[in-house]
């Protein structure tokens, strides 16, 4: 469970298990809703733990939802690959890093809240920006809110090393994420699948695709063990 679940959810549980404790009627039925609502809270922080696979040159889905974007698009004028998911409002939304290195840029975008399936939303809705270093040089992924979500969190900053499928932050009831891949990725899901983040795997790179061994990768490594849950090598 996010802790920010707590804050949301339990007000409304214990107030309206108060209100169906104590009255009947309409204070029966307000008391109702709010435990409905509260249980909704609790339910949509969930966090659960997910098997992130080891495969070498893996990329995983940053976030549970539905594949709506698979295409080709250039980035800063590099030739690459966008993937998008939209997370329903029952989805976990819990976002998480699609693979291993160090974030070099994050930024805050603000803007519009259009529908989080339109197809401007990726350019033109509220967003944080994430720009990381990899062993297969520069990828870009963004949290995107819409027109429900009105609040994208991050839980990381500029200069930190992430593993392959930690949590990075999350977005409030309902939203999308962007993932843009080099052109040499080989993207592994499809338009309409379901998929969960940290587990499921968005793209694999080949080996011939790796550009540099990353400055930092004893912190890689320890990141990585701490997301599997073992103790770095």
């Amino acid at each position: 469970m996010v802790r920010e679940g707590y804050w949301f959810g339990l007000p409304p549980l214990l107030i309206g298990i108060l209100l169906m404790a104590a009255g009947r009627g309409w204070l029966f039925a307000v008391g109702g809703v709010l435990v409905f609502l509260g249980l909704f809270c609790l339910s949509f922080f969930r966090d659960p733990d997910r098997n992130i696979p080891d495969e070498p040159g893996v990329i995983v889905c940053p976030a549970d939802g539905r594949v709506v974007v698979v295409k080709d698009e250039a980035n800063n004028g590099r030739a690459g690959k966008r993937v998008s998911i939209f997370l329903a409002i029952w989805n976990v939304h819990v976002n998480r890093a699609p693979t291993e290195g160090t974030i070099t840029r994050l930024e805050y975008k603000p803007g519009k809240f259009l529908a989080a399936w339109d197809a401007n939303a990726s350019f033109q809705n509220e967003q944080n920006i994430f720009t990381q270093s990899t062993l297969y040089g520069e990828i870009v992924y963004k949290q995107i809110a819409g027109w429900v979500a009105r609040r994208v969190v991050s839980w990381k900053k500029a200069g930190e090393t992430v593993g392959r499928g930690e949590r990075i932050g999350l977005v409030r009831f309902g939203s999308r994420v962007d993932v843009w891949l080099p052109g040499e990725a080989e993207i592994a899901v499809k338009v309409g699948e379901n998929v969960k983040g940290g587990s499921s795997v968005l793209a694999r790179m080949p080996e011939t695709s790796a550009v540099r061994t990353l400055p930092d990768a004893n912190r890689v490594q320890q990141a990585n063990a701490k997301v599997q849950g073992r103790p770095p090598s």
